[in-house]
């Protein structure tokens, strides 16, 4: 397959908003967990980050888990398809890996700042972009505070990050208003289907038949 198989699929929210780091009010899942169980040929990219694991988190599946040395030295040999400093850490998205994915024509799911989001956009246009955002600021408050991880200070401290990312909200082809968690997963998948329903994406996942019409990718 071309390197034009596989979607990339940008997902970027507010600490808390309702991407992975919240969990769901009642059944305990976020929107994007939601979606690679309702779509299994999609991956989640496994991001690089210097910041501590949470209990639970496992290296390899939640994050690659390095220091600062070790990413900088990553970042410096040109690895990273992006990289962004979040709340005094880290992160990153291996390039290598993004490419033998999408090339192999899987769908890759990236979670991931307006920061890297925009870095991720220039070095590759075909990219779908999707911005989860809480009903308001108060709600966005008592989720966190609701999930149990977060001192006081850092709730406050994420709420003015909040503020700031959400100003960025109009650089995304979609915005998912994360009120209603079930309508929130099904907008998601609905966009990840029409992703890979482009005509770059069925062309080289269909070569022959759009070849035999003299039509490529």
């Amino acid at each position: 397959m071309s390197s034009n198989a596989g979607s990339i699929l940008i997902i970027a929210a507010p600490s808390g908003a309702g991407k992975t780091t919240l969990m769901r009010l009642m059944a305990g899942e976020g929107v994007v967990r939601a979606l690679l169980q309702a779509r299994p040929h999609i991956r989640h990219s496994v991001s690089f980050t210097t910041r501590a694991p949470r209990v639970g988190e496992k290296h390899g599946e939640d994050y690659f888990f390095t220091d600062e040395p070790d990413f900088m030295a990553r970042r410096d040999a040109g690895e990273f398809l992006e990289w962004a400093e979040v709340h005094g850490n880290f992160y990153a998205t291996s390039r290598l890996w993004i490419d033998e994915q999408i090339a192999a024509g899987t769908d890759i799911v990236l979670e991931i700042d307006w920061q890297g989001a925009a870095q991720v956009q220039a070095l590759y246009p075909e990219a779908v972009s999707i911005f989860v955002v809480p009903p308001s600021l108060e709600v966005l408050q008592q989720r966190l505070q609701t999930r149990g991880k977060d001192s006081a200070a850092t709730i406050e401290r994420r709420l003015a990050a909040a503020r700031s990312e959400l100003a960025h909200a109009g650089q995304f082809q979609y915005i998912i208003v994360n009120q209603d968690f079930e309508q929130a997963r099904q907008q998601l998948v609905s966009i990840a289907d029409s992703a890979r329903c482009r005509f770059r994406q069925q062309a080289a996942q269909n070569a022959s038949l759009f070849q035999s019409l003299g039509m490529t990718a």
